[in-house]
């Protein structure tokens, strides 16, 4: 996400359910610690990233016949009773956890959560998030820093810890909840990544 947005007045100690009633569905926001959160507009190049994601990775979906589900912000993930409701730039929930989706949220963990990171969330999604995302059982995060130029993936261990999934040779950002998906990193970095030259990649097309 990027800048906070210019506070504006919401109750002290608001209920996630108030949150979701009181919140228009096409404002950007989460809940944290019963307070409203409010996050500017994403820049073009935010965009550009979390759209290739999203479009590239329902297409994967829908040509395998993997089933799930693949959501983009502003929706809501509540990440479990007495955690944050969050909302992840994309995330993708299994079949056999379809039941967690509802009409205004994921109530639970998503199974995989992507987040592009910019200047200002750099601290909430590298700690706040990566802390919030491992207690709550997000079996996968991804972070991907366009300024820097890094992409990782981090997987859910045994013990309930992340650990940094080796990128491999030639580098590739591979999941293991998804199966056989892998993004070459070099292809986010282009002016406008192109989910055409990734269905190539998979052979889909």
């Amino acid at each position: 996400m990027s800048m906070t947005a210019p506070a504006v007045k919401f109750p002290h100690g608001i209920s996630f359910e108030e949150f979701l009633a009181t919140v228009d569905e096409g404002t950007h926001a989460e809940w944290v610690d019963g307070e409203v959160v409010l996050m500017s507009p994403a820049s073009e190049r935010h965009e550009s990233i979390s759209g290739f994601v999203y479009t590239a990775l329902r297409g994967y979906l829908r040509r395998k016949q993997l089933g799930g589900r693949v959501l983009h912000a502003p929706f809501q993930m509540k990440l479990g009773p007495g955690l944050s409701g969050r909302e992840p730039d994309v995330m993708f929930v299994a079949p056999e956890y379809m039941d967690r989706v509802r009409a205004t949220h994921v109530a639970g963990p998503a199974d995989v959560a992507f987040e592009v990171v910019s200047p200002e969330s750099r601290m909430r999604d590298r700690r706040e998030k990566f802390r919030e995302y491992q207690q709550a059982g997000v079996r996968e995060y991804w972070l991907v820093d366009p300024m820097q130029k890094t992409a990782e993936v981090y997987r859910l261990s045994g013990g309930g810890v992340y650990e940094l999934a080796a990128p491999g040779e030639p580098p590739r950002l591979a999941s293991e909840v998804i199966p056989g998906l892998w993004i070459d990193p070099a292809g986010l970095w282009a002016q406008s990544p192109d989910e055409w030259v990734a269905y190539e990649e998979w052979g889909l097309i």
